[in-house]
């Protein structure tokens, strides 16, 4: 599963650095510096600076995932596990959303996952809690099945 989400967060960070890149090509080619106010060539340092923030986000996030892959079994709700409610699956890591894994013993064939931060409601509701023990979020009441 952490697998998958290292996989997704590598697509992010090479699509940010590709344009980054592209970028950074387009204020070069776009020839010298005439004026200092020059609107193209900001806007293409902007779009630089902006695609650098993301591609750093993202390797922030694929150091954390590599540490997570060593860590060991837990068995509270706490950043770096993976907990299973009655409603949902979550792995309390980084802020990447709904995503997929591959699951052979699933009806489907699938798993979804929904990998959270610890900035959202529903990671501080579930923060420190145990297998059995139950949150509300939103109006909806959650118990917890597993977690690993």
């Amino acid at each position: 599963m952490i697998q998958a989400l290292i996989t997704h967060q590598q697509h992010i960070a090479n699509v940010a650095k590709q344009e980054m890149d592209s970028a950074q090509q387009q204020s070069n080619d776009y020839g010298a510096n005439v004026d200092r106010y020059d609107s193209y060539r900001t806007k293409m340092m902007r779009a630089r600076d902006m695609y650098a923030k993301q591609l750093s986000s993202a390797n922030a996030s694929l150091r954390f995932l590599d540490e997570t892959l060593h860590m060991k079994p837990l068995d509270r709700a706490e950043h770096g596990a993976i907990v299973v409610t009655d409603k949902q699956r979550f792995f309390m890591s980084i802020g990447a959303g709904k995503f997929v894994v591959n699951d052979k013993e699933s009806p489907t064939g699938m798993q979804y996952y929904f990998a959270i931060s610890a900035q959202t409601p529903i990671y501080l509701a579930m923060k420190g809690k145990s297998i059995g023990d139950s949150f509300i979020i939103n109006g909806i009441a959650q118990t917890i099945k597993e977690i690993f």
